[in-house]
């Protein structure tokens, strides 16, 4: 006699002709995508949260949960053995109202790479946002990554006129002009990067120092010209997730600080933001926002060569990886 006691109220009634005596377990279809095989077959425990993809490292098949977001990653079933990449907030640029005084780039956030064992449970997850730009200002820090009981510093903001760069997971840029403090900040907490770049000393060395990255200290002011942002980190290869889990495998670049003579740029181009002497040139954007989300890294020092209120670059918020063998492979 066929039994009428389903357990899947969503699934269709056709789905179930024939299956006289076997209740389903599990939830719905598009649920069980979610779970990487692992109520029904395929391993024993499952997991799920983010956005998840597959990416095979020398042979290895790896699954990648990545967040771009705060939100939760949950074990089923048993012990999970992960890897884990942390990287926090980038900081926001400096920014200075009174000519001829420039802000500091932001420092990108700090980041941890690190394996741990995981329980069956909940882990919550938080990604650290990119701080603001400074308006006639020290620019604001990145906020910190969480995972699991690890945290990682968000960058430090870029300094400004009489102001120190602040510390960070890599530390921002200092300011300089005629009432500027040229002191950049430090690399500072779990996960740390790297230092920012001192600015100008003042009278006419009109230019500040780029913020820290991940993978080099920002580049202090000469004269005129000012410090490029620090160096960014890879991780693509061996030592990464590949490009399948996420749209970029480089992360964590300085911003670049402001001069009257060359302004400076972020490393590579394309990671934090650049620094510029005018706030009102429309190419002051921080980390690439565009297209660069998640970078964590810093936005551009901005400053007053033309009369006009400086406003420094935006910082990039930071991102969340977990991988691990996929059991099924």
């Amino acid at each position: 006699m066929f039994r009428q006691d389903r357990t899947n109220p969503s699934t269709a009634v056709s789905n179930w002709k024939g299956r006289k005596d076997t209740p389903k377990a599990w939830a719905s279809t598009a649920i069980s995508t979610w779970l990487n095989g692992g109520l029904h077959g395929g391993g024993p425990f499952s997991a799920y949260g983010g956005r998840i993809s597959q990416w095979t490292d020398s042979g290895t098949v790896y699954r990648v949960h990545a967040f771009r977001g705060d939100g939760g990653f949950t074990v089923m079933g048993g012990n999970l053995d992960v890897e884990v990449f942390l990287l926090a907030g980038g900081g926001g640029g400096g920014a200075d109202s009174s000519s001829n005084e420039m802000g500091g780039g932001g420092g990108s956030g700090g980041y941890t790479y690190s394996a741990m064992s995981l329980s069956t449970g909940d882990y919550a997850v938080t990604v650290g946002t990119g701080g603001a730009g400074g308006s006639n200002g020290v620019g604001t820090d990145g906020e910190d990554s969480v995972f699991n009981g690890t945290t990682v510093e968000g960058g430090g903001g870029g300094g400004a006129a009489g102001t120190g760069a602040k510390d960070g997971g890599s530390g921002g840029g200092g300011a300089s002009g005629n009432t500027g403090d040229a002191t950049a900040g430090a690399a500072s907490g779990t996960g740390t990067g790297y230092a920012g770049g001192a600015g100008g000393s003042g009278g006419s060395d009109y230019a500040s120092g780029g913020g820290g990255g991940i993978g080099g200290a920002g580049g202090a002011a000469s004269g005129t010209t000012a410090g490029n942002g620090g160096a960014v980190t890879s991780l693509s290869g061996t030592n990464g997730f590949g490009s399948q889990s996420y749209s970029s495998t480089t992360f964590g670049g300085g911003g670049g600080g402001a001069g009257t003579g060359s302004n400076g740029s972020p490393s590579g181009g394309d990671f934090g933001g650049y620094g510029w002497e005018n706030a009102a040139s429309t190419s002051l954007i921080a980390g690439r926002q565009t297209t660069m989300v998640n970078t964590g890294s810093g936005g551009g020092g901005s400053g007053n060569g033309h009369g006009t209120a400086g406003k420094g670059g935006s910082g990039s918020a930071g991102v969340v990886f977990i991988r691990y063998v996929d059991p099924s492979s």
